[in-house]
């Protein structure tokens, strides 16, 4: 994770070496769980077609999401960067980039890709979560407790394979990372999704944000007008359509019991738990908003409210510790949450029960897929909170769960329970030889000397964008940029949460 900027104390070197070995010992014991669960016959795609179909879509989605994840942090952070120093070397990292940096193509992408990674993760659940009642080896009760009736297994398996580890290595290898074919197929189909205009509904939900938070919606594209502007409407009023369906759809099935949800849960409190859900979900994806906008805040302009500034403390605690803290223990817990929701929204109908709604088998299963789920939760547990977050990150500050949600993220990263993640990047990058940016294109500083200066000011952020953060180690605070010297952490979180990413380099 470090490079040359300082060194830990000798008690944090050890601590993170064991976190990193018990948590690798976590991800393998996990891992041999999930394909025991696969090979008897005990998730739901491994019933319902065969376990070498849910050992395949398993280890497929987890390999697209690595690149889903990893793709976003390549094309974001490579956006302000001139493109013709790496044309050369990089031909595949030219033609994404050649393609997101085009007009509002980011966020499309943006958009497009937050519905994959949630359908992805629910594809994910389908095939390798266990279904109720699953044993395994006479393994003793309590790790049957914890690892699969708690889904514990799967999240870890999923957090770190699937996420961290591709999060890792893009961060700082970001045109090795998205120089391939398969790079360039994800990003046309997260395209796709969002020309789908099945997420369209967000855009007249993040309007609605701007009007309310007066702050007009920036584009780098002229008006809509003629057909194009007919089309845009239809395909909002379609989205709309779209979620009401879903919406309906997932209600009734959960009054009605047919769905995936643990045994025994009646259906009114099935309903209370999934918008429950959804609330946390929503909470957790505008927090990281607000958090990075606070950084930009002078700490008198962030709120006298009792929580804001409890919120603001515990944040900046130790010149900013908490920071990269909160960012780790908060993507366990949004899997986490994914996984739940996966449970209570995926239809399921028993054997000699009919269909919902009395619909043909055919579009039973279509229900049965969880791409309802997926929808919902894409609109309005992920996108519409990060909108709203940018537009009143003061707001969320106020908010006495912010506090509350902040404390548990923490204790997660505290447990370092992720920290295999990092030796898996590790080994992904030396088996794949993947090598730093500044190995082809220099620092920022030495771009700019040749004549090819960032130019962070050309991504659009704010109201109405999902989220990209443009110069953020140019407005961080002080305390932040001191302790990059000292602790590789925060270096690395800096370097992640940076737009034009390796500019961090040179300021080590």
């Amino acid at each position: 994770m470090g490079t040359s900027i300082g060194k830990k104390s000798s008690m944090a070197s050890p601590c993170n070496a064991f976190k990193g070995l018990y948590s690798t010992c976590l991800l393998i014991f996990s891992t041999v769980l999930v394909m025991g669960l696969i090979f008897t016959n005990q998730t739901g795609l491994s019933q319902d077609a065969h376990p070498a179909a849910a050992f395949i879509v398993l280890w497929v989605t987890l390999i697209w999401l690595s690149m889903v994840e990893g793709g976003q942090a390549s094309l974001v952070g490579l956006h302000p960067v001139d493109k013709e120093l790496y044309v050369d070397t990089h031909p595949l990292t030219y033609k994404n980039c050649s393609i997101t940096n085009k007009g509002d193509n980011l966020d499309r992408y943006l958009m497009g890709r937050q519905f994959m990674v949630i359908f992805i993760v629910f594809c994910i659940n389908y095939s390798g979560a266990p279904v109720p009642g699953a044993e395994l080896w006479n393994l003793p009760t309590w790790v049957t407790t914890i690892f699969l009736n708690t889904g514990i297994a799967m999240i870890l398996l999923t957090c770190m394979v699937g996420q961290l580890a591709s999060q890792v290595n893009a961060s700082h290898c970001m045109l090795d990372y998205i120089n391939n074919y398969f790079a360039l197929f994800t990003l046309y189909v997260a395209m796709a999704v969002e020309f789908t205009g099945v997420m369209h509904c967000s855009y007249l939900i993040a309007m609605i944000i701007g009007c309310l938070a007066g702050k007009p919606i920036e584009s780098r594209e002229p008006p809509k007008t003629g057909f194009w502007l007919a089309f845009f409407w239809l395909r909002v009023l379609w989205s709309i359509g779209v979620l009401g369906f879903a919406l309906a759809v997932t209600l009734s099935a959960l009054f009605q019991g047919k769905t995936t949800m643990w045994p025994g849960v009646p259906g009114g409190v099935a309903v209370v738990l999934f918008f429950v859900l959804m609330s946390v979900v929503g909470m957790l994806e505008g927090m990281q908003i607000a958090f990075f906008a606070v950084t930009k805040i002078k700490k008198e302009d962030r709120g006298d409210k009792k929580f804001a500034k409890m919120t603001c403390e515990l944040l900046f605690k130790g010149k900013g510790r908490n920071l990269p803290g909160f960012m780790i223990g908060r993507q366990l817990s949004v899997v986490t949450c994914f996984f739940v929701i996966a449970r209570v929204t995926t239809l399921s109908i028993a054997e000699g029960e009919g269909n919902l709604w009395g619909v043909p088998d055919a579009l039973q299963n279509f229900f049965n897929t969880g791409f309802l789920g997926a929808i919902i939760t894409t609109i309005l547990g992920s996108i519409t909170w990060q909108l709203v977050a940018s537009a009143f990150p003061i707001a969320f500050l106020s908010n006495p769960i912010t506090y509350i949600f902040l404390v548990i993220c923490l204790a997660f990263e505290w447990t370092g329970i992720c920290g295999g993640a990092w030796v898996l990047a590790w080994i992904m990058k030396k088996m794949i030889g993947f090598q730093r940016d500044e190995v082809y294109i220099g620092t920022a500083e030495e771009r700019e000397a040749e004549g090819h200066k960032d130019d962070a000011d050309d991504l659009q952020a704010g109201t109405g964008h999902m989220i990209k953060l443009p110069g953020f180690y140019e407005d961080a605070p002080d305390s932040l940029k001191e302790l990059m010297t000292t602790d590789p952490d925060v270096a690395k979180w800096m370097q992640e949460s940076s737009a034009s990413g390796t500019d961090i380099e040179a300021q080590e």
